[in-house]
């Protein structure tokens, strides 16, 4: 069981940081646009203030989802303090309780900077479906899932090493600096690239690449299949024409 650890915070999180990020984004489309043809310059703008509004929204279940994963998990570096919590509700007890509430935002910095990635991912993903509904008249199931596919490989593979280093502070039982002082957030995100390449090489920025694409990926690829039915039922249901536009 120990590769299922921390499973339901992760599907919670994942739930609410979707529903979130697909809101926004539509939402904020539905205005700006208002029935119009979109371009790859307005679906990148507005997938960098969708990812802002949910990373500042969500970031408190990514920590405690962090962390429960790693609980239990044995570590080399002596410099990493070991938590005990006993479920979710736990987790965010004990963090306020011992680290303050803005421990809940711990990697919030690095999270910004990574909206990029959604923002990549939506980019591509937009810009490959418009191609496409030029050439027929919807897209079928096996064109969301590889668009899906395709547009978060490139998403993640760009901003991988941010995503190391926001797991690291995510987790945040790790003393930064021989002093174990604080240091601010653009200081740690610099920092802790530059001990993982001094380290690992240039090489080590991009360590577990591989698990990190066959899960976002497959994730990804699932999740534009099923946004895409779901909203072609949905407006079949309400007996409105699904626009070849959105």
């Amino acid at each position: 069981l120990a590769p299922y650890r921390g499973w339901f915070p992760v599907i919670s999180s994942l739930c609410c940081s979707n529903f979130v990020y697909f809101y926004t984004f539509n939402s904020l489309k539905g205005l700006w646009v208002k029935g119009q043809h979109s371009t790859t310059g307005k679906d990148l703008v507005l997938g960098v203030v969708a990812g802002v509004v949910n990373v500042l929204l969500t970031t408190p279940l990514w920590v405690v989802n962090t962390r429960l994963k790693l609980q239990g998990a044995k570590f080399r570096n002596e410099d990493i303090v070991p938590t005990n919590y006993k479920g979710v509700i736990d987790a965010f007890h004990q963090i306020i309780r011992d680290e303050g509430v803005l421990a809940l935002w711990n990697g919030t910095f690095p999270s910004l900077l990574l909206v990029f990635n959604p923002a990549i991912q939506f980019m591509f993903y937009e810009g490959f479906k418009r191609k496409l509904l030029k050439k027929q008249l919807q897209l079928t199931s096996l064109d969301a899932f590889v668009i899906g596919a395709v547009a978060k490989a490139v998403a993640t593979t760009l901003t991988y090493p941010l995503q190391t280093v926001q797991s690291i502070l995510r987790f945040g039982r790790h003393r930064l600096n021989p002093e174990n002082r604080t240091l601010g957030s653009l200081r740690n995100v610099l920092y802790l690239l530059q001990q993982r390449v001094r380290r690992f090489g240039l090489m080590g920025l991009y360590k577990g690449l591989e698990a990190k694409l066959l899960q976002t990926v497959l994730t990804a690829a699932l999740m534009f299949l099923v946004y895409e039915k779901l909203s072609a039922a949905t407006f079949t249901v309400m007996g409105l024409k699904h626009s070849r536009r959105h």
